[in-house]
């Protein structure tokens, strides 16, 4: 059967284009740095939010409306994949992403929770072999039962760390047959509500321990994908211990595992932390550790993970700007982890956001590379710091200023002259840029 009836394959049409179902400026084979948008983009549907999410809220109950709400159990969990991949091919994605309970419902026991995922994946593997798509990450959920109230990895309880154990080991197994290119943690319970019953030491020592576990298990059988972090400062925890990139460069350094890991950065997380998206990417990218993106925004009047579809320009072009300077993001993706809002209760609406999300990254990308190939930034950026490039900054950069000799050269200076920063200048330069974009 056909869950979405009313759409056929969306296609680019260009930007003066009236069809709801078409891309207005994403167009998969447009050229940008040598690449095909759609090579470098990398797009990804998050299954949870798309297949999975309801609409429901801390306030009040879902409004979703859905052709396999009638199902449940294990026919529900098939409908959905039948569902998703005819998503999938209408939408013409490349990639999707899951974590093991958004394909498979949790058993009363591990063995039967398995033995639901194995069914699953199998069905997932079948129609891997005649779609294009592909698994970009998948994880294991470890935040939502109830045995991970004092956490997973950093349980207090060591048997809920040996759950965690067994689960993640099947994540690998999964990722592995499915071809995964990456394998994310997300620590949602990897924190603390109260220092006052917390052996921080401890449970981050635990938390390193499991990683280096993990990177032993897939080299153990073959899984060569990237492994992924993802930084989240709160929510549902008062403090997480993976709170942002600076955070878990931190960590990685501390526990050395900053060789096997990357990270995978979420924009509304980034708000959260008091950061700009652009900001953890760029972070992430000067460190050589920018693996992966989530692609959503928060509401600025919101102090929470609204996780909204991607629709700001300005966020989006200097976010594709981080990307573009890294040279794209390798096995990573842009994964949509955003969901409609409350009140768009049709399946339309699943391809409408979407969309939106897809032609507001184009457009950010197109941008980004023609501010790029004119320089702007590298042009103001060198302008800036030119005291750098000779004299005592030059010494001083090289390493061959003490500060003796940075005492004797200050003490010898003229009142100090600084250049302007021009902020809005800047910023209607690229008002301009994105403004002229074709």
């Amino acid at each position: 059967m056909s869950y979405f009836k009313n759409v056929s394959n969306i296609q680019f049409e260009g930007a003066q284009s009236k069809n709801d179902f078409a891309f207005k400026h994403y167009n998969p084979n447009e050229i940008i740095q040598g690449q095909k948008m759609e090579d470098l983009m990398r797009f990804s549907v998050a299954y949870w939010h798309t297949f999975t999410g309801d609409g429901g809220d801390p306030f009040g109950a879902g409004t979703a409306v859905r052709p396999w709400d009638h199902l449940s159990g294990m026919d529900l969990a098939k409908a959905r994949v039948e569902a998703a991949f005819e998503f999938f091919e209408k939408l013409g994605v490349p990639y999707f992403c899951f974590h093991d309970f958004d394909v498979a419902p949790e058993a009363d026991t591990l063995k039967e929770t398995n033995k639901n995922l194995d069914e699953i994946i199998a069905m997932i593997q079948d129609y891997m072999k005649t779609s294009k798509v592909k698994l970009l990450w998948n994880t294991a959920n470890m935040f939502t039962h109830p045995r991970y109230v004092g956490g997973a990895a950093t349980s207090n309880n060591a048997d809920v760390v040996a759950y965690a154990a067994a689960k993640v080991k099947k994540g690998l197994e999964v990722a592995k047959e499915l071809g995964s290119e990456n394998y994310v943690f997300w620590g949602g319970r990897e924190g603390y509500e109260t220092l006052l019953n917390t052996d921080m030491k401890l449970e981050l020592d635990n938390l390193g321990r499991f990683f280096h576990l993990a990177v032993d298990y897939a080299k153990e059988i073959g899984f060569d994908g990237q492994f992924l972090i993802e930084p989240k400062p709160k929510e549902p925890t008062t403090h997480q211990y993976d709170f942002d990139v600076a955070t878990g460069i931190g960590f990685l350094k501390t526990y050395d595992l900053d060789k096997h890991f990357k990270f995978n950065i979420e924009a509304n997380h980034a708000t959260l932390a008091g950061h700009t998206f652009e900001h953890e990417l760029r972070l992430a990218r000067v460190n050589g550790l920018l693996g992966s993106v989530d692609a959503n925004q928060g509401d600025t009047l919101l102090g929470w993970d609204t996780d909204e579809f991607p629709t700001d320009l300005y966020s989006t072009t200097l976010a594709m700007y981080e990307i573009l300077k890294n040279d794209g993001l390798g096995s990573g993706g842009l994964n949509f982890d955003a969901k409609v809002r409350r009140g768009s209760i049709d399946t339309d609406d699943l391809f409408h956001s979407h969309i939106a999300g897809m032609d507001a990254f184009a457009i950010g990308a197109k941008v980004a590379n023609q501010l790029i190939e004119d320089k702007v930034f590298e042009t103001i950026l060198a302008d800036r710091y030119e005291s750098f490039n000779d004299g005592i900054g030059r010494d001083f950069v090289e390493g061959k200023a003490d500060f003796h000799k940075l005492e004797e050269y200050a003490l010898g200076l003229e009142p100090i002259q600084n250049k302007s920063g021009r902020q809005e200048k800047i910023k209607a330069v690229l008002n301009q840029y994105i403004l002229n974009v074709k």
